[in-house]
């Protein structure tokens, strides 16, 4: 039986109106501190031109240099995570964002309610006590004039030999992000990686994940979060 005493997610507005996203820096998004701006240029001194080699070469960094964890809170700012070298798949696409707005390209995230099912295979000892709805944060980004979600602009153009992504052992959401475009829809023709079996609820476009949190609370209530969190973001989620 999935556990529902440790969801933090409080009820909203049943669907958000749509946000045009920002570039300015938030709590979590914190692009102007030193070790964000460190990074965005160890990225910007590269042979880069446009938004979406940037994002490809911010994701392939964050990929690289920041261990995948367990951790739990969704609130961290990015300066934290890269401190400590290490993040979950939420803290890490922060990263991203922040790394996007500093360079100023406007992101938002959608608002996804998902099953806790998802993180079943990843799991297989703890059903009992995974939340029955995670609340997710997805990232879009204003590119040559439209919004594109993160696994749009640094997946490949051409996607061959589809793997299906099994959410166990060293591939993260984070990095399944990086071989192919991923769908949270419920009607979707393409090659794509297609979780909307797992999707409850899309509660629309916010213009942070700032916002996100701040009306719908996190996936842990604040006393487990503060109590499991120091263990958890120091599991390895790499295997």
């Amino acid at each position: 039986m999935t556990c529902v005493l440790l969801g933090g997610i409080r009820e909203g507005d049943i669907r958000h109106d749509v946000s045009v996203g920002d570039i300015t820096a938030t709590p979590i998004l914190d692009w102007g501190h030193d070790d964000v701006a460190r990074l965005y240029e160890d990225i910007a001194e590269g042979a880069i031109q446009s938004a979406q080699e940037f994002l490809v070469s911010a994701h392939r960094s964050v990929a690289a240099n920041i261990r995948p964890v367990y951790g739990l809170d969704d609130r961290q700012p990015v300066s934290v995570t890269l401190s400590r070298e290490r993040g979950s798949c939420s803290q890490r696409l922060a990263i991203v964002e922040a790394l996007a707005r500093r360079r100023g390209i406007a992101t938002r995230v959608r608002g996804l309610v998902l099953r806790g099912e998802f993180w079943y295979p990843r799991f297989r000892r703890l059903h009992a006590v995974i939340p029955k709805s995670v609340l997710l944060a997805w990232p879009e980004f204003l590119v040559d004039g439209r919004w594109q979600d993160i696994s749009e602009i640094v997946s490949p153009a051409v996607v061959s030999a589809l793997e299906p992504f099994t959410n166990t052992g060293e591939e993260t959401l984070f990095d399944a992000i990086g071989r192919a475009p991923i769908s949270w829809g419920k009607s979707v023709s393409c090659d794509c990686l297609d979780f909307s079996e797992f999707v409850d609820r899309d509660l629309g476009t916010f213009e942070s994940r700032d916002v996100l949190f701040e009306e719908f609370g996190q996936t842990m209530s604040t006393p487990v979060r503060i109590l499991v969190d120091p263990v958890f973001r120091n599991w390895s989620a790499s295997g």
